[in-house]
């Protein structure tokens, strides 16, 4: 993760793989950076990653070991992470105008939308969501 931002925004399947402690699915250098972020307080997890976690806990595509509330009551009070949410119109659209071949995903198109208006790094495994 060369040239890191300053501030680190986890893709959903990120943070969930972080708060289920599995970090060995996450890059040793992706993790230090994550670690990075979290000890200078700018590690972000955006609001629709909860919707996202949300439907697939519903869909039965993932379990939680808690009820979801619960789970996301504890995901996001751990004190390195700060959640983003969607506020600003600029990047709503941006997410629908984003350069290059993007996926559809919604949540994807709203994440990446997300970290660019930041000018965030976006920790994320998903090729297909890595933009200029």
């Amino acid at each position: 993760m060369k040239g890191r931002a300053s501030e680190l925004l986890l893709d959903t399947h990120v943070w969930l793989w972080l708060a289920l402690g599995v970090p060995k699915k996450i890059a040793p250098t992706a993790m230090s950076a994550i670690e990075e972020a979290g000890q200078s307080g700018k590690l972000l997890v955006a609001a629709i990653s909860v919707w996202e976690i949300a439907l697939l806990e519903s869909r039965q595509r993932i379990v939680l070991p808690l009820p979801v509330n619960d789970w996301f009551a504890l995901a996001i009070s751990r004190p390195e992470i700060k959640l983003v949410g969607l506020s600003r119109p600029a990047t709503i659209v941006d997410s629908v105008n984003l350069p290059g071949e993007i996926d559809s995903d919604p949540a994807d198109r709203f994440l990446i939308a997300t970290a660019r208006a930041r000018r965030a790094v976006l920790a994320t495994h998903d090729e297909k969501m890595i933009t200029p």
